[in-house]
C-alpha cells in the first residue's frame, strides 16, 4: 500500500526486510531492537562474517543491514533511555506489536493496567498490529505496519512516520 511510486530508501528497504523477518516467527512476540549498519562497510571490515549470515556482496552500494540485538527481555521503555550505538551503527529500527481498539472504547477501559490489558486483549473489536520503526543518524525515518490477519505483502502500510513517539525515542538514542 505504498503512497507514491519513489523507490524505496535503504532505510525504507531495512525495514520492510526485518517486518519479513518477524513475520517468519509469527504473531505475538516481544519488542525487536536492531542496529542498521551499511552493508558495504560489513563486506569490507568483516567479509567472512558477512558471507556467514548470508549478506549479499552485489547488494546496492546504499544498502543496509539489521542486526538484531538481545535485549533480554529488559522493557523496551527502560532500555530506549540508556543505549548508545558505536559509530558504526548508522541507524536501528524497533519492531513492536500493539493492541489497537476503536475509537470511544477508551471510555470502556479498567482504570487498572492489568485489567486494561486483559480488557484490551479480549475486546472484540481489537486490532493487533505490528509496526516497524527506523531512524538513521542523519534524521531521516521509515516504517511500516501490518495489521494481524493481513498478511500479503502488498497489504503493508508504509509511511515515514507511522508512529512518530517511537521514532522520536530511537533518534535519542544517537544523542
Amino acid at each position: 500500500m505504498s503512497t507514491t511510486d519513489e523507490q524505496p530508501t535503504a532505510l525504507a528497504r531495512a525495514i520492510a526486510e526485518i517486518e519479513a523477518h518477524v513475520r517468519g516467527d509469527g504473531w505475538d512476540q516481544p519488542a525487536r531492537l536492531y542496529a542498521l549498519a551499511p552493508t558495504a562497510d560489513l563486506l569490507s571490515r568483516e567479509p567472512a562474517l558477512a558471507a556467514n549470515i548470508g549478506i549479499d556482496p552485489e547488494a546496492p552500494a546504499d544498502s543496509l543491514t539489521p542486526i538484531e540485538q538481545d535485549v533480554a527481555g529488559r522493557p523496551i521503555e527502560d532500555l530506549l533511555v540508556e543505549i548508545t550505538w558505536p559509530d558504526t551503527v548508522t541507524g536501528c529500527a524497533l519492531v513492536l506489536e500493539r493492541i489497537v481498539l476503536p475509537p470511544g472504547a477508551e471510555e470502556q477501559m479498567p482504570d487498572d493496567d492489568g485489567n486494561a490489558a486483559q480488557w484490551a486483549q479480549q475486546h472484540p473489536d481489537r486490532s493487533d498490529v505490528r509496526v516497524v520503526v527506523g531512524v538513521l543518524r542523519d534524521g531521516s525515518r521509515a516504517s511500516v505496519l501490518r495489521i494481524r490477519g493481513h498478511e500479503a505483502d502488498d497489504e503493508l502500510v508504509r509511511g515515514a512516520e507511522l508512529s512518530p513517539e517511537l521514532g522520536n525515542a530511537l533518534a535519542e538514542t544517537f544523542d
